[in-house]
């Protein structure tokens, strides 16, 4: 008989995130809610620092990327949203801001789970394992100006302890995928990573080129190289060779006709896979 998950401390969440130990400013835990990129919007209209941090151990209501849901069982995963308020940096830039989470969620799961195959899936989604199941999602969303100025909130859903069963036929997790890995340490790794990487950004004023972010994309994206199909969101498609991200973040695709389209919004469907 399996013994329930430990569930996140807050105060030990705080010291080792918060002010001059970390780069975040504030942290709160809920037992249960629906969403806590809905949560953190509201927060963010209301005023929320940047750098704040809203996190469940369980979410009802998670959503994804095109609206679709995301479920996971009480304390077998991470339901984290971060906001961001990144002055300096041209609002057009804020796209880079789930992919980036992605690169900080990928150096987090290999440092944790080196034995685990792991890549993205432009945008952002994390595939796991031989099969390249999805194992965790990313959605971003813009806040309203007049909460502060303009910013992100932007949250990740991480598979972690479901079991293979419990979860969609497409999804896993990672001890699924044969890793045992501490939910806490995970969240502190991923929230670390996050922080720096941001920093850097804005530093950078969201050039991902300057900061390094665009190379450890292209260095961690599965689908460069390899066959795709775009589904886009107006019901089209496209199928071609994943060529190369540009400067903007969207994805170069190089038709058979010899035609390149840079695709800005899509799902992606790897047809083939890319020969790493």
């Amino acid at each position: 008989m399996s013994l329930p998950p430990t569930p996140f401390d807050v105060h030990a969440l705080r010291r080792r995130l918060l002010g001059p130990a970390g780069r975040w400013n504030r942290l709160d835990v809920v037992d249960t809610t629906g969403s806590t990129n809905a949560d953190l919007l509201a927060q963010a209209a209301a005023g929320a620092p940047d750098r704040t941090v809203r996190l469940t151990e369980h979410q009802t209501a998670g959503r994804g990327r095109l609206d679709r849901g995301w479920e996971s069982p009480r304390g077998s995963g991470i339901a984290v949203s971060v906001l961001w308020r990144p002055e300096g940096v041209p609002t057009e830039r804020f796209g880079w801001l789930p992919m980036l989470a992605g690169v900080a969620l990928l150096d987090a799961i290999r440092a944790l789970a080196p034995d685990v195959a792991a890549g993205l899936k432009w945008p952002n989604d994390l595939l796991l394992g031989p099969e390249g199941r999805k194992g965790a999602g990313i959605l971003a969303e813009m806040t309203a100006v007049s909460g502060g100025g303009p910013g992100v909130v932007l949250g990740l859903g991480i598979n972690v302890d479901a079991a293979a069963g419990t979860l969609p036929e497409t999804a896993t997790s990672l001890a699924a995928e044969g890793a045992a890995v501490d939910r806490t340490e995970l969240l502190v790794s991923l929230l670390e990573r996050l922080g720096a990487r941001e920093a850097d950004w804005r530093g950078a004023e969201g050039d991902a080129d300057e900061s390094g972010l665009r190379g450890d994309y292209r260095a961690g994206c599965l689908s460069l190289g390899s066959q795709v199909r775009v589904e886009m969101p107006g019901g089209s498609s496209i199928v071609g060779m994943a060529e190369d991200v540009d400067p903007s973040g969207r994805l170069l695709v190089l038709e058979p006709d010899g035609n390149r389209r840079a695709v800005a919004a899509g799902d992606i469907v790897h047809l083939r896979p890319a020969q790493h």
